[in-house]
């Protein structure tokens, strides 16, 4: 079966608009998992946009499941990984300019670097995933260079219509069972909602999905324990009818 970890980067991304204390992000996360979540996800990032140190340390005491920190690999987030001791790391580019992440990682030009990243990472045995596009010279560098997983881009997938989307479904597809083959746990994520994520939770041998903006808005209507129950039975229908 298919995981669903939830991001709730953007419960903080409210109360930071007020420098405030609500709404609380680890509350929301407590509310998460009732409604199904396999995991919680944050993305800790150099300007403190939205998740602060605060909730990362919090949300290590209190996640009974899979905790996900998502980071850039400087040298601070690896040191807050190391002591935080997170369930898993996920790799991620991070540039103070973007809204959101725009893309994977550029592993073939950063992949001294982000080799000894993840061996830092993993001696503290912390599993590391890398976010790469859906091409297959990225994964095979995610492999050379250590990655227990990587997490395909499915935001161009997202974001297209029509037989543009149908092209990008492949891609994904394709770069899902070429990095099964070469032994990586592989995950998905980025701009998936209610509309468009069947077709990518049916996709045979995929670990997990990341999903975090479509459940926090629908969250905004209907109530977090309810928006998470209904991805992850879409997602759950998807898998059983694949």
């Amino acid at each position: 079966m298919v995981i669903l970890g939830v991001n709730v980067d953007h419960i903080a991304t409210v109360r930071q608009a007020r420098k405030t204390f609500e709404p609380d992000p680890v509350m929301a996360a407590t509310l998460a998992i009732l409604g199904g979540a396999d995991g919680i996800t944050v993305h800790l990032r150099e300007d403190r946009r939205h998740i602060q140190d605060r909730d990362l340390k919090i949300l290590r005491e209190v996640v009974p499941c899979e905790l996900n920190l998502e980071m850039a690999a400087t040298e601070e987030m690896i040191n807050i990984a190391l002591n935080i001791k997170p369930d898993m790391v996920t790799i991620v580019p991070e540039k103070r300019q973007e809204l959101t992440t725009e893309g994977g990682l550029n592993v073939i030009e950063l992949k001294d670097s982000l080799k000894e990243a993840i061996k830092k990472i993993k001696d503290a045995g912390i599993p590391v995933s890398l976010f790469i596009n859906p091409e297959r010279n990225d994964i095979e560098c995610s492999k050379d260079i250590g990655a227990d997983m990587v997490e395909i881009h499915t935001g161009y997938y997202s974001e297209s219509r029509g037989d543009v989307q149908l092209k990008e479904l492949e891609r994904i597809k394709d770069a899902v069972a070429y990095s099964i083959s070469l032994g990586l746990k592989t995950n998905a994520g980025h701009g998936l909602n209610y509309y468009n994520v069947k077709s990518i939770a049916a996709i045979k041998g995929l670990r997990g999905l990341y999903i975090g903006h479509s459940i926090i808005a629908r969250a905004v209507l209907v109530g977090i324990e309810k928006a998470v129950r209904e991805m992850k039975n879409l997602i759950k229908e998807a898998y059983i009818n694949a």
